[in-house]
């Protein structure tokens, strides 16, 4: 892409800045979020604007960016509206499984003039997903609850992000179907408030509690280890950084589900 070097990117989701730093782009974002924390040393110069879902438009103005990067489960659609109102290019993202990162690295390459970094990345990529698949053969299948919040307690439908990872290695995140309107939080079927009397729950064999974006700890694991309800199940923490962003970190990602599954018991 010619003149790359008059491109001003702000990234509103912090797998997308990581990525752009990770293509060699670092000196192009001029704008982040504060939840854009990898790599650390390339972000610590960025101007922050706020968080996904509150960012500071007059701010993000006056950094005179001519890309924004947004997706379309991290950011407020008026948000974005207000945004194309003064930004020439907003690029909206939406990986729904693993294998979409492939178009994600591609589209970054063909906007930003790095298509040989990104062909490199695709290679990488492709290379931990066999890896990972044939490390996955020695493993028996789970049936997964995944806990992403608390108070209220909310996990993950199938159509997410972090649900086709775990797909991967065979894990099946429940509930897998629709839950009743009562059990829902109106708007967010794709991360469902559920109750922990919720009848499926009888299937669940394995109980994931993430560090992202609510910080679960051990002290919950053991909370609801000691419930009757959870008796005889497997729970234990996981980095939601490795299971829910995309880009170049589901290489990462990738290698890090292999070993998760080592640990299992």
């Amino acid at each position: 892409m010619s003149g790359v070097s008059d491109v001003r990117i702000a990234s509103l989701v912090p797998s997308l800045t990581e990525l752009l730093c990770d293509l060699g782009l670092a000196q192009q974002v001029v704008a982040r979020t504060g939840y854009c924390i990898h790599p650390a040393d390339a972000v610590r110069r960025i101007p922050k604007i706020g968080g996904t879902k509150t960012v500071n438009l007059k701010k993000l103005r006056s950094l005179a960016p001519t890309h924004v990067l947004v997706n379309v489960d991290e950011n407020e659609k008026p948000t974005v509206d207000a945004i194309r109102e003064f930004v020439p290019h907003v690029i909206v993202t939406h990986p729904c499984a693993p294998g979409d990162n492939l178009d994600l690295y591609r589209l970054m390459g063909s906007t930003f003039g790095c298509e040989s970094q990104v062909e490199v990345l695709c290679k990488r990529f492709e290379a931990s997903v066999v890896a990972l698949r044939e490390a996955a053969r020695a493993h028996r299948p789970r049936q997964v609850l995944y806990l992403i919040w608390k108070d209220p307690w909310m996990t993950i439908a199938p159509s997410t992000y972090i649900a086709q990872t775990l797909a991967q290695i065979g894990w099946r995140s429940l509930p897998d179907k629709p839950l009743q309107a009562s059990a829902m939080q109106i708007g967010r079927e794709r991360y469902p408030v559920i109750t922990l009397e919720e009848p499926w729950l009888d299937e669940v064999d394995t109980v994931l509690l993430s560090t992202e974006p609510y910080s679960f700890t051990q002290k919950d694991c053991d909370e609801l280890a000691a419930l009757p309800r959870f008796k005889g199940k497997t729970i234990r923490l996981i980095d939601g950084e490795m299971t829910s962003w995309f880009g170049s970190r589901a290489v990462a990602g990738n290698a890090y589900l292999a070993r998760l599954l080592e640990e299992m018991p």
